[in-house]
């Protein structure tokens, strides 16, 4: 099995978009009433599917094996992945759902559906129109009309690319060093652009007819820091009043990055002005008397949708890992049981720690999809529910998942990975199998859109005091509400003990980290960041699987134990089940290390690390 043999089970999007999720209420707002039913949904999860199949997971085989060469200072893709471009952008499944002005427009939960199925496909090839849906939400968002106009028709068709040009050699998570400038013309709004930028996912390639990069740069006299940075939209050739295409723009592709993995996705190095012939339009306004700019404002739009939509790559791969070890494990024959050791080799499927190592990953990728689409679900609400409290609730919730769903489903996307590898036992660790694919392509997922501990930081930091930590009151009183309404769940007696013990730990965890913050114990914020993320984490996945499971227990016996659909709910159960007994507990280790607080890694002389 290669990593162009599809396999997704379609089923687990149904029940979180037919069953779970009530999207009778949001496909009855305004946006959508007319365009969209219920009904509409699996025929638009087939199409997708088939397409994902067909032309998207072939071509990530010809991305890990021929991918992305730069000759003569052009980057070549593979056939295939131009191909598959070619498909999503005709069947409209790409950037097109990014027009939030646009009459017929999808709800983003169901984008996010389609982008899980895509990513699953090929994480590669998705990347080619990923940024360029970020790139136009931001000029939709915040550009001049003239400028909404003249860019924004051919990045949503998808004719051209666009990108986010924030790092820099000097200035990658430390963004206020970046020291690209701008420098203002005779023409308002208009400023000769001159520095370079590092590390572009797709920032290039024979695909697109142009690029629009969102280039960050600091316009003189501006302040330091990132407060001091302005956005720029400057297009790698130029574009016309009318929409034509001009001259080049002297942005420069400088050379591709060798990679660990995604090697069919071009992460490019550009130079902005080596000619001294770059230009940008200036976003919003430029810096005032006090030397502010809005580009760190404006980016973070992009960048929160970004961040989400890396956790969506994150969930995606590890989902295709799991299918293919799943897949696997049900062929391969090898060894007698453990309780009939004198009997025949068994499918391994049949042994014990293939069935933990395949639960383990079956659970945390569903209640890391659980908590994810949950999320973009929040965010359809923030934009397009008509009662304003419910937009505010729906607001302050993204808020608190948003760095939950990028760090930790790209944290232990590396780990279930690694179990799936495991199941293949050697040949697992061979290039012929997709799983060694996997491993690799996920890993830049924890880095991308601000390194986790970035996320944790911004946790505990920001999210936490908040409009006055009405954002963590709000994802208390969620957690509280799911606890009091089935604390006597029939059948899950047992696992709503160990979240109302999880959630008590859980409490304890941020008591002891505003004692410590109270107490002038910063340091051990970077210290126990990350951890205070992945707990908060845990007990926001295990309340929306148990709410899953306690639904699909409500089905199973509706249904009956015989009806075809009943395999479905009985495993839903059942990582509900294995994830709260199995990996929630780690919240309790956390808990108690936190409390010790140790600070062995902060003390020890830097001489000693040897």
């Amino acid at each position: 099995m290669s990593a162009g043999n599809y396999i997704y089970d379609v089923r687990d999007l149904q029940f979180i978009l037919k069953e779970w999720l009530d999207m009778d209420k949001l496909l009855g707002f305004e946006a959508y009433r007319d365009y969209y039913s219920i009904d509409d949904l699996d025929s638009i999860l087939d199409v997708n599917y088939k397409i994902s199949r067909d032309v998207i997971a072939p071509a990530n085989v010809e991305c890990d094996e021929i991918g992305v060469k730069f000759i003569d200072g052009k980057v070549i893709t593979p056939e295939a992945v131009k191909k598959a471009y070619a498909t999503v952008m005709e069947a409209g499944l790409g950037p097109q759902n990014a027009d939030r002005e646009a009459e017929g427009r999808m709800p983003l939960i169901m984008n996010a559906a389609i982008g899980e199925m895509q990513i699953n496909a090929s994480p590669a090839v998705t990347t080619y129109w990923g940024l360029t849906m970020g790139a136009g939400g931001v000029i939709q968002s915040f550009a001049a009309p003239e400028l909404k106009e003249r860019f924004l028709p051919k990045i949503f068709s998808g004719e051209w690319g666009g990108t986010m040009c924030i790092t820099e050699a000097g200035a990658g998570s430390d963004v206020g060093n970046a020291s690209t400038k701008a420098f203002p013309t005779d023409t308002p709004g208009l400023y000769k652009i001159k520095g370079g930028k590092m590390f572009i996912t797709a920032g290039d390639n024979d695909i697109a007819k142009n690029f629009v990069h969102l280039c960050l740069a600091r316009i003189e006299g501006a302040r330091k820091g990132t407060a001091g940075l302005s956005l720029f939209i400057v297009p790698k050739i130029w574009v016309n009043e009318d929409g034509s295409l001009g001259e080049s723009n002297d942005v420069t592709t400088v050379g591709i990055e060798h990679k660990l993995g995604l090697k069919g996705s071009a992460t490019c190095t550009l130079a902005f002005g080596e000619n001294d012939k770059c230009y940008g339009w200036l976003i919003g306004n430029p810096p005032g008397e006090d030397g502010k700019g809005e580009g760190m404002a404006q980016m973070f739009q992009m960048m929160n949708e970004e961040r989400l939509a890396t956790g969506l790559l994150g969930l995606g791969v590890s989902s295709a890992a799991y299918q293919q070890s799943l897949a696997y494990a049900k062929e391969r024959v090898q060894s007698a049981k453990l309780l009939d050791m004198k009997g025949p080799a068994v499918r391994i499927i049949e042994h014990e720690d293939v069935r933990r190592m395949l639960m383990l990953q079956k659970s945390c990728i569903e209640a890391t999809r659980a908590m994810i689409m949950k999320t973009y679900y929040y965010i359809d609400l923030s934009h397009d529910s008509p009662d304003p409290e419910e937009k505010e609730y729906a607001n302050l919730m993204f808020h608190m998942t948003n760095p939950l769903c990028k760090a930790y489903t790209t944290d232990i996307a590396w780990n279930l990975i690694a179990n799936a590898i495991q199941v293949y036992g050697g040949y697992g660790f061979i290039e012929e199998y997709p799983v060694a694919q996997y491993a690799r392509d996920v890993k830049i997922f924890s880095i991308w859109e601000g390194t986790n501990y970035i996320q944790a930081l911004d946790l505990c930091a920001r999210k936490f005091t908040m409009k006055k930590g009405k954002v963590l009151m709000t994802f208390f009183g969620e957690l509280g509400k799911f606890m009091a309404a089935n604390k006597e769940a029939a059948g899950f007696e047992e696992a709503m003990k160990v979240f109302a013990d999880a959630f008590a730990a859980y409490q304890g965890i941020l008591g002891t980290f505003n004692n410590y913050m109270t107490s002038g114990k910063i340091q051990m914020l970077g210290l126990y960041a990350t951890r205070i993320l992945h707990a908060s984490a845990m007990i926001n996945c295990a309340m929306l699987i148990l709410d899953q499971a306690i639904l699909a227990s409500k089905k199973l016996a509706e249904i009956g134990p015989d009806h075809y659909d009943a395999s479905y709910y009985i495993g839903k159960i059942a990582s509900a089940k294995f994830y709260v007994m199995n990996v929630l507990p780690e919240i309790f280790f956390i808990k108690n290390v936190f409390e010790m607080g140790d600070t062995t890694a902060a003390d020890i002389p830097e001489e000693a690390l040897r």
